[in-house]
């Protein structure tokens, strides 16, 4: 069965083809670092990781691509209350970004590009504009001409007309329609600037997305995904802008996930519900949280509850437990079980049943539901009084191996025993006096792996569990 995605753009699911056999070119809006991330934002980067996860499971060859803007009002007004510069809060923020991700079981991108690092590519793409009449230079800032664009509208679906009627130009502004946007803005007294044709200044926020997917993706991508909140004006713009540029189509398939609500309301600071995932992954296994962010199909509104997030745990506990039931029973079981064809051809099912439900806009709600079953059937068949090795190793890898195409972790790491750690420690002591310095530091990274923290001290190593 091939993947259906839904495409924001024409509102209907759609068979996906990729511009290049067994390649998919996918572009995720990424954060503006300026401060921890909220748990709002953490749900595009579980979502849109899972749908990486699931192409990769499907030997496609992802290329995912996810920003960082790193310069801002937002980030400038950080650095002056911080007392710093914008780099440094950017590089603080994006550091912090990828620990809280991490934490989710975010894979790294292939390219995290920022835009301070692409500005030769921002200035050339809003030269080229100019130079094809989209865009113009109008008192040191450079505006994008809106209705330069026929079809400008088209992801939102609202026309030109309805636009206007709600745009004006407050005073100051320099624009030739009020419908046109910022692609440059002259510099300001203390901030940060580049030089440019224009004279010094920034870029505007919705250009850097456009000449960064065009980098390092090409003129048109497969997939461009972000939050529904993106749809309009963001991904719009991206749209006029890229696709006046290249005169071509910029992205086949638009993606977008649903909002969040924190106890069926808004999330927002004035109503004091804003949950940083910085915060919340001190206080809730971060696992947990993925589960509970993929238990609702990623176009659909999520409410975020300590309630509900309880019974995420019961419902990740469940499947947990069966896994390691079937764990501990494998010790007393026989390979002469009668029926084990039966189970065996009945978990390949469960398999494809999984697969149908990823394939049908990546329905990882319907997917776990899947999960459930086996699990429930995992617990029916340990009641057997004769079981099969070969069945309770299939039940382990189906439950392991589909809800790792989630993200999801369900087989726990066997914990090291005290003495395995100091004869671990020892070894790398020897390697370290043998000047075998690689050696001692694969042991070291070995054991943090395992969450064993090494402290080298003068009297000797001594470690603790993080």
């Amino acid at each position: 069965m091939t993947i259906k995605i839904y495409n924001t753009l024409t509102r209907q699911k759609e068979t996906f083809e990729p511009i290049e056999e067994g390649k998919v070119r996918m572009y995720v809006c990424g954060p503006t670092v300026y401060n921890y991330i909220h748990i709002g934002n953490a749900r595009p980067a579980i979502v849109f990781d899972t749908v990486r996860r699931y192409f990769e499971y499907k030997e496609y060859d992802v290329h995912y691509v996810l920003n960082f803007t790193d310069v801002d009002d937002k980030l400038i007004k950080a650095a002056n209350e911080l007392g710093t510069d914008v780099p440094e809060v950017a590089e603080r923020f994006i550091a912090a970004y990828k620990e809280d991700v991490g934490a989710f079981g975010v894979k790294e991108a292939v390219d995290h590009p920022r835009v301070t690092e692409n500005m030769d590519e921002i200035i050339e793409f809003i030269q080229t504009l100019i130079n094809k009449g989209h865009a113009y230079e109008s008192g040191g800032d450079v505006y994008f001409r809106t209705r330069s664009f026929d079809t400008y509208g088209k992801l939102s679906q609202q026309s030109i007309d309805e636009l206007r009627t709600g745009a004006r130009i407050e005073v100051g502004e320099k624009k030739e329609d009020p419908l046109d946007f910022t692609l440059w803005k002259d510099a300001k007294d203390g901030e940060i600037t580049w030089e440019s044709p224009w004279g010094e200044g920034r870029p505007g926020w919705h250009i850097e997305c456009s000449a960064m997917a065009k980098k390092y993706l090409g003129d048109t991508i497969d997939i461009h995904a972000g939050g529904q909140d993106l749809t309009f004006p963001h991904h719009e713009n991206e749209i006029a802008q890229s696709e006046c540029l290249n005169e071509q189509t910029f992205a086949n398939y638009w993606m977008h996930n649903g909002y969040i609500k924190i106890e069926n309301e808004k999330m927002s600071k004035s109503l004091g519900n804003f949950v940083l995932a910085h915060d919340i992954i001190k206080i809730h296994d971060p696992q947990v949280i993925r589960f509970f962010m993929l238990s609702v199909h990623y176009r659909h509104p999520i409410n975020f509850s300590e309630e509900l997030l309880e019974g995420a745990k019961n419902s990740l506990d469940r499947i947990k437990n069966a896994y390691q039931n079937l764990e501990h029973r494998k010790q007393a079981a026989t390979n002469m079980e009668q029926s084990k064809t039966e189970w065996l051809e009945k978990l390949e099912g469960y398999k494809a049943q999984f697969v149908a439900e990823m394939d049908d806009d990546f329905n990882t709600a319907n997917a776990i539901s899947v999960l459930f079953d086996i699990t429930k059937d995992a617990n029916v068949y340990l009641q057997s009084d004769h079981t099969s090795v070969d069945v309770i190793e299939a039940f382990q890898s189906g439950l392991v191996d589909l809800s790792g195409i989630l993200g999801v972790q369900i087989a726990e790491q066997e914990e090291l025993l005290d003495e395995e750690i100091e004869d671990l420690i020892q070894q790398r002591i020897d390697a370290r006096q043998n000047r075998d310095f690689q050696t001692a530091d694969r042991i070291r990274d070995e054991l943090k792996e395992r969450n064993i923290i090494l402290e080298d001290t003068p009297q000797g190593t001594r470690w603790k569990r993080g």
